[in-house]
């Protein structure tokens, strides 16, 4: 009797280990090289650092459960780490990220490998810097597609966007943090916000430059966004389009449809976005929310926007694109924002 209980254990034991195997997620390679380019906004040009010469920095495509390994070589004038946010990481904090928290600065002239291991997050979160305020220019997005063979728990989208809300400093502004550090003023204010590191229409010498979303007519978008504003909640709306909010940060929400949405720093929100509307072109338009009046009174009120852009040959009734006037909340709406964040849910 002993021999048959010994013997069903291993067959226990050995079929556990095969399901293992069966779930383990694909394990990928990528390389993060950081260091200065010259970028031109808001009519002036400085040197910023940044991943893979790109601003928004790369993107990393995983289906949950997967393992990444990012080589991160430092070639910029500044330490950093890079943390993964929202990631988990179980039993693996020593690739977090924080700088002298979990693991040492990545020195200039160095590289060192960050394992990235997803468990149970599914939809969007991001990556960024994590020293001082390098995580300025140095962010990028993170998109976690469900486990190979399953599937959305919403319809499935016929395509889908990324957009990375930035602030963008016409100076070096880690410099500045750590002058006001050592007087204790006040933390700089960006010269602008940006979509996809660009200010929009609004902005001085910005025009020629906003970033555009191409679309179809009567499809549906999977429409991701990244709030890498330095410590700054926004409202967002899309003119004449409703938002089907669907998750946040990585995990699922009750769908629910909306005009507008307000997301904090750090956070990220996957919306669906169905493309009814005549064609034409439409401001995807977002400001900051202030719940403080006094020092609303004193920051640029200026819109950050980006286009939404039917495609085909058309002729446009206008010659520019619709604003979000009526669903855009305004800087200091305190009940737009109570209203919106009371509707989230989880599935």
């Amino acid at each position: 009797m002993g021999l048959k209980k010994e013997f069903l254990l291993l067959i226990i034991l050995a079929l556990s280990f095969l399901l293992l195997l069966t779930v383990e997620g694909k394990v990928h390679y990528h390389d993060f090289v950081l260091k200065d380019k010259n970028f031109t906004r808001l009519c002036s040009t400085k040197s910023a650092l940044v991943v893979n010469e790109s601003l928004p920095g790369p993107v990393l495509y995983v289906n949950k459960g997967d393992t990444v390994f990012v080589n991160v070589h430092n070639q910029g004038g500044f330490k950093v780490t890079i943390h993964w946010h929202g990631v988990k990481q179980p039993r693996n904090p020593w690739s977090d990220g924080p700088e002298y928290v979990t693991q040492c600065a990545i020195q200039p002239g160095t590289n060192f490998t960050q394992e990235v291991i997803f468990s149970d997050e599914e939809g969007t979160l991001w990556w960024h810097a994590h020293s001082h305020w390098t995580r300025n220019t140095v962010h990028g997005a993170i998109v976690i597609y469900p486990e190979e063979g399953k599937s959305y728990p919403y319809p499935k989208p016929d395509a889908e966007e990324i957009l990375v809300l930035g602030s963008w400093y016409t100076y070096d502004v880690n410099l500045v943090v750590e002058q006001d550090l050592r007087t204790g003023a006040d933390l700089p204010v960006s010269d602008a916000y940006t979509i996809n590191s660009q200010p929009g229409d609004f902005c001085a010498c910005s025009n020629e430059s906003t970033y555009r979303w191409q679309v179809d007519s009567g499809k549906t978008y999977l429409l991701r966004i990244v709030n890498a504003i330095m410590n700054a909640e926004v409202f967002l709306a899309i003119a004449e389009h409703n938002l089907t909010i669907v998750g946040m940060d990585a995990a699922y929400l009750k769908p629910f449809v909306t005009s507008y949405i307000m997301i904090g720093p750090g956070q990220t929100m996957d919306i669906l976005v169905t493309t009814n509307q005549s064609v034409g072109r439409y401001y995807i338009a977002a400001r900051q929310f202030y719940t403080d009046k006094a020092i609303f009174t004193e920051y640029d009120k200026t819109n950050v926007t980006a286009i939404l852009e039917y495609s085909g040959n058309y002729t446009l009734p206008q010659a520019s694109p619709s604003f979000p006037y009526t669903t855009l909340p305004s800087y200091t709406d305190y009940h737009a924002g109570i209203s919106f964040r009371n509707k989230l849910r989880s599935l």
